[in-house]
């Protein structure tokens, strides 16, 4: 098979790969609920935005991010699809994004948001090792980002989060959270990543 060949199936492999990609990331993207918010200021990436009360199922694991995502990820994912529940039972829908925050060195917190129609009351028992938990409304500043969340990418979008913050005369409140709205086979140019700070509302 000559070059031409070769460059011609490459070329079609390319095509049909990224037409994969991006139909598996708006699928991701679309799947579910996300948590439900007011938007009070859109500034390029960044945004202040007023989040409802929401309830979310967290725990939580030590080590580099990554490991301790991968660990965190397959507890949530066991409880909302009944995989460690003896009695079984419903299933709960998968929602974007995922949060993640770093609560003291490397011990990292990942929180899954549930469904609007449940309450504490209303969802199944979780695990020991799983919390579920409401958090109340808050104001937060957002920024997004692409990417494949490298430690360098989440350390500068929180620095450029907090400058905005400073710049805009607005109060943290708490420490930076990221969100992951995409599968981890979604190329990192088209993911959908954000930092997150809590503010004081004024």
């Amino acid at each position: 098979m000559g070059w031409p060949e070769r460059l011609g199936i490459g070329l079609g492999l390319a095509i049909g790969l990224g037409s994969l990609a991006s139909v598996t990331y708006a699928q991701y993207r679309d799947r579910g609920e996300g948590p439900a918010f007011d938007l009070i200021l859109s500034d390029g990436a960044f945004e202040l935005r007023d989040y409802a009360p929401m309830i979310v199922a967290e725990t939580t694991h030590s080590g580099d991010r990554r490991s301790a995502s991968g660990k965190s990820f397959g507890r949530l994912a066991a409880y909302i699809f009944a995989k460690d529940r003896p009695e079984g039972g419903e299933t709960i829908a998968m929602t974007a994004p995922v949060l993640q925050e770093e609560t003291r060195d490397n011990i990292w917190r990942m929180r899954f948001v549930m469904p609007e129609r449940y309450t504490l009351e209303t969802l199944p028992a979780a695990p020991d090792d799983i919390a579920l938990t409401q958090v109340p409304a808050r104001r937060v500043a957002a920024v997004r980002f692409s990417g494949n969340g490298s430690a360098r990418d989440l350390a500068r979008m929180a620095a450029s989060l907090s400058e905005w913050i400073a710049s805009r005369g607005l109060k943290p409140k708490g420490d930076v959270e990221y969100a992951f709205y995409d599968a981890p086979m979604v190329p990192g140019p088209l993911r959908r990543n954000e930092a997150l700070i809590e503010v004081v509302a004024e």
